[in-house]
């Protein structure tokens, strides 16, 4: 039970700080948004991608990439948590670090749902995207499962980082090679050899063929295989963010 409580309080505090600071829900909205209005409207005003217009093609895209941007950038909190010397006060307190690494993993959920959620209801509205509630209700389930995974990438790179200036960089070689190499912004069926190879061992690339079949109807997977492959990846990234936390110096 004291476990149990543990994730929960961690969980608590991330949730409230994030309502405290409304410019995040604004930063994480403004991005996506500039995106789908120069990609979406720009190329998709003259190209057609598999029988759809290049807008609708982009939009799950749009989506997994807001879930990447948001989820890696949580990590960031682990750093800003050490040198404020909160960490510290949250790992001398009696429950397990593994508790730690779930409830901050929980937290970054959660701050990722509600801002997935945002976008979709405004992007529908702003740009006129023809999807039924059924497969908003399924994009979005998608979005928060992707977002399992990526927090916790994202806190396993946090806690071995001692400055934020280093987290920087490092997200610098892996967001955006994991964006531009996910089949976002263009289709994966007829790949170069070296270029297929890399972009299915992006996890992210499962997320967004996932999303994209329920949204468009033009996944290259069956769902059930893209959330297995990312539930596995997932849990992985558990286990070595709980080592990685236990091990963490503060």
């Amino acid at each position: 039970m004291s476990e149990l409580m543990g994730i929960y309080g961690v969980w608590l505090r991330e949730v409230k700080v994030f309502f405290r600071e409304k410019e995040r829900v604004i930063s994480s909205l403004i991005t996506p948004l500039l995106w789908l209005a120069a990609l979406g409207t720009g190329l998709g005003a003259s190209v057609d991608l598999q029988g759809i217009n290049y807008k609708d093609f982009v939009f799950p895209g749009i989506i997994s990439m807001n879930v990447l941007f948001v989820s890696l950038f949580f990590g960031v909190y682990i750093v800003w948590d050490r040198k404020l010397d909160f960490l510290k006060e949250v790992l001398v307190a009696p429950v397990s670090r593994t508790s730690v690494f779930l409830g901050k993993m929980l937290g970054g959920v959660t701050d990722g749902a509600i801002q997935t959620g945002l976008l979709l209801v405004v992007a529908t509205t702003l740009f006129g995207f023809n999807i039924s509630p059924l497969s908003a209700l399924f994009a979005f389930l998608i979005a928060v499962y992707l977002g399992a995974c990526l927090v916790s990438i994202g806190l396993i790179i946090g806690a071995n980082l001692s400055s934020p200036e280093g987290f920087n960089l490092v997200m610098t070689f892996v967001m955006w090679p994991m964006f531009l190499f996910s089949g976002s912004l263009f289709p994966t069926s007829n790949l170069p050899g070296w270029l297929d190879i890399v972009v299915k061992l992006n996890p992210l690339f499962y997320g967004v063929d996932a999303l994209r079949e329920v949204m468009v109807g033009q996944g290259q997977y069956p769902v059930a295989v893209d959330l297995l492959v990312i539930g596995v990846t997932t849990l992985a990234a558990i286990v070595i963010g709980a080592w990685s936390f236990k091990r963490m110096q503060v």
